[in-house]
């Protein structure tokens, strides 16, 4: 599907008015950028080669004339407000807040001044993130998946596959702060076409077992699995589960299409972490997205 528009709200790292990394160069070696993800390295290496190739065409690369510290929180969302504290302490230039609404918002919290450049899925002003799409203000700005408005299209595209289905199911994490307000929007869009939709949760590789083996019991035709990054960070067992036994699944990202995942609908993950520090000639931005690359 066609790419929906999408507007340049602040020039970011090469504007020395809003990303002082000038004056900073001067006061050590290279600047640092904090890098923090709610999942593991190991599961999205293609994500750090599209940040590091968005660097690049801006004019940074790592070890040459800037430094990035990583922080991946392997699924332990709690551990992200540490994570930030570190990286304050560590007096990064900026923050890459990546992997969802609970890296975004532990930046937040933990800095006031420190430019932050976050990947979210939920509506940024909602969370608190920025004042306005129009005038971000503060500190912060960067791009949203707009996961929780994509999960009713996800529900009607799967109905439309698979329309002899009566009893779907979604799959949320317990530990995004997205999942009730993902799961209120999918029961609602299946209401108003008087469908019912059965919530699953699951916030570990257990968890997930024991959730198909529950869908099993009580003969789901359809799937319809949240974005958040555990689940796309264990997207092999969950296509694979969901092969196995016979359930029609919608998933968030191509990712899950790439693996033998039967249908998604959403954001090209990659593109933005590219497009985040990059605008090429030098000047990097950073953008609010309506989902571009859209895959059904």
């Amino acid at each position: 599907m066609a790419a929906i528009a999408r507007r340049e709200v602040l020039a970011v790292l090469g504007s020395e008015a809003a990303w002082p990394l000038a004056a900073r160069a001067q006061q050590r070696t290279m600047p640092v950028i904090g890098f923090m993800h709610t999942a593991s390295a190991d599961r999205f290496p293609h994500v750090v080669a599209a940040f590091s190739k968005g660097l690049k065409e801006a004019g940074y690369v790592d070890g040459q004339n800037v430094a990035i510290e990583y922080r991946w929180a392997e699924g332990q969302y709690d551990q992200l407000p540490k994570f930030a504290a570190e990286l304050v302490a560590r007096q990064v230039s900026v923050f890459a807040a990546t992997g969802g609404d609970s890296s975004g918002l532990a930046a937040k919290a933990a800095t006031a001044t420190i430019p932050i450049v976050f990947e979210i899925g939920g509506d940024p002003v909602q969370l608190g993130l920025v004042a306005s799409l129009n005038r971000p203000g503060g500190n912060a700005t960067g791009s949203t998946l707009l996961s929780r408005d994509l999960a009713p299209k996800r529900l009607e595209l799967l109905h439309d596959l698979v329309p002899q289905a009566t009893a779907f199911a979604m799959l949320v994490n317990p530990n995004s702060p997205d999942a009730d307000a993902q799961s209120r929007d999918l029961q609602t869009a299946a209401s108003a076409v008087g469908m019912q939709v059965r919530v699953f949760r699951a916030s570990n590789e257990s968890d997930i077992d024991t959730a198909f083996a529950a869908m099993t019991e009580r003969s789901t035709n359809a799937l319809v699995v949240q974005a958040d990054p555990f689940f796309t960070s264990r997207r092999d067992r969950l296509v694979t589960l969901a092969n196995r036994h016979g359930i029609p699944a919608m998933y968030p990202f191509r990712e899950f299409a790439t693996i033998g995942g039967l249908i998604t609908y959403g954001t090209d993950i990659a593109e933005i972490f590219r497009a985040a520090f990059s605008t090429g000639r030098g000047q990097p931005s950073c953008q609010f997205y309506s989902p571009p690359n859209l895959i059904s």
